[in-house]
């Protein structure tokens, strides 16, 4: 799937490629161990700072905090964090980077918000050079601009009482069986959220008669995702879509699975970015780092949140290793989002 990008996005990434490749190349020049002598001076900075702030919507997952915990015991930097919805992130640092209050550090969000602060401020600015980002998976790669921390990815849950192995759905062109008529409970497509992630993806992959055929599937839409789950468990509905992985990790023992489509998963990148003027920009790259490795990226793994470095999948529990690295059909873009919400709209409104 190709990603068609606005001007000023387009402009951004050149410049932050040619950044990119100039710091590969002097990188590349020089010996190993001029480049371990430049991260231990960032190290060492970073412990100087003494303090770094993250701004996140983890709504105090353990495995968040978990991480958290495990950086301030190796560095001796304490971490405050600072957790509110996503919208309201997004505003948080929009409003204190126009007074000019430098409060944050970094942040982390989806790409398609990042790559709109650029467009408006910006209010972010390059990383710089993190060891660890060479674990990154080829497919999911860092920019000048953000590194990618972890994924959300979305598949299909199935109650295993109501639905048959062999009946499950094994991929998303399977949902148009005229058996699953009025059976599919689902987050609504037309607003921002998972639901519309989904759109937005199988619109990019199969075309509008697909998501015409799936509407006269009457789904069910409701936006209540953390229930929705338990109602399929329950048995009012056998199937919910899009479900993401790691929101069902908390339902073992009860009668579902979460499916992963052969085609692939819809996900939703989150990214760290450093805001501008971040008051500990070494501190802000060390935690990156401590990010990257493979103990706190199996943090993430083990909680069903797809990780972005290679290698995870048999070092993570068995029961994870379905959503370590599951093949990526796509994500949303920026600049067509509101277009895919109109024809949304347009088809899933009766």
């Amino acid at each position: 799937m190709k990603c068609h990008l606005g001007g000023a996005v387009r402009l951004a990434i050149r410049v932050t490629l040619a950044a990119i490749l100039t710091l590969g190349l002097t990188a590349g020049n020089r010996p190993a161990h001029a480049q371990d002598s430049e991260w231990d001076k960032v190290v060492a900075a970073g412990k100087k700072e003494g303090r770094v702030v993250i701004y996140n919507s983890a709504n105090g997952a353990g495995y968040f905090t978990n991480v958290l915990r495990s950086f301030e015991q190796k560095y001796g930097i304490t971490v405050d964090s600072l957790d509110l919805r996503a919208s309201e992130l997004t505003e948080r640092i929009r409003a204190e980077q126009v007074a000019g209050r430098y409060l944050g550090d970094l942040e982390l969000h989806s790409t398609s918000t990042i790559e709109q602060q650029i467009i408006d401020g910006p209010f972010v600015e390059p990383v710089g050079r993190v060891p660890n980002m060479a674990n990154l998976r080829e497919e999911l790669p860092a920019t000048e601009m953000y590194v990618p921390a972890w994924i959300q990815a979305y598949g299909v849950l199935v109650n295993t009482r109501l639905v048959r192995p062999e009946d499950e759905p094994k991929a998303w062109t399977d949902l148009l069986d005229p058996k699953w008529k009025g059976k599919i409970l689902a987050d609504d497509v037309r607003p921002l959220g998972g639901g519309q992630t989904m759109f937005f993806v199988l619109q990019k992959t199969y075309g509008t008669p697909f998501h015409e055929k799936l509407a006269a599937q009457d789904l069910v839409f409701s936006r209540d995702l953390r229930n929705d789950a338990r109602r399929v468990a329950r048995g009012e509905y056998p199937l919910y879509l899009p479900q993401m992985a790691a929101m069902a990790s908390d339902l073992k023992g009860l009668p579902v699975k979460v499916l992963i489509m052969k085609e692939g998963v819809p996900y939703v990148p989150i990214n760290f970015a450093q805001l501008k003027n971040a008051p500990h920009p070494n501190a802000a790259r060390l935690f990156i780092n401590h990010f990257l490795e493979t103990e706190s990226q199996l943090q993430y793994a083990n909680a069903w949140m797809t990780p972005v470095v290679k290698g995870l999948v048999d070092k993570a529990n068995p029961d994870a290793r379905p959503y370590v690295e599951p093949k990526l059909l796509g994500m949303v873009i920026r600049d067509e989002r509101a277009a895919m919400m109109e024809l949304a709209k347009k088809i899933y409104t009766k």
